[in-house]
């Protein structure tokens, strides 16, 4: 009977662990998203920046290209980039506390992870 409980609270702890891993996971994904988009960001800007204000470019909207004059656009992405800098502060500190919240569960459980061999 006891090994039955000690094999039920196994079973909790490491789904436990998987949520903590599986969620640290997704995180890291958001993460790298918004850092990809970040330097797409920075690139459109090096790029835009030099030319003249009055020239033509076109930016996608939701899927629909549309024409607007580069003084117009640069505005709008350097708002954008630096929202997508704040989100990605914000991703960070939610990665760090998760992974923290983690250690501390890890510790207060007795938690230790064993690598299987591959």
């Amino acid at each position: 009977m006891a090994s039955q409980v000690q094999l039920k609270k196994q079973q909790e702890l490491q789904t436990t662990y998987q949520n903590y891993k599986s969620t640290l996971q997704n995180i890291a994904q958001k993460i790298g998203e918004i850092e990809q988009e970040t330097e797409e960001h920075k690139l459109v800007l090096e790029t835009l920046e030099p030319l003249p204000g009055d020239r033509k470019c076109f930016r996608m909207i939701n899927g629909v290209l549309t024409e607007r004059t580069v003084k117009e656009v640069v505005p709008i992405l350097k708002t954008n980039s630096d929202g997508l800098k704040k989100a990605l502060e914000e991703m960070v500190k939610q990665y760090k506390t998760k992974q923290d919240d983690m250690e501390k569960w890890k510790k207060k459980n007795n938690v230790q992870v064993v690598q299987q061999p591959e």
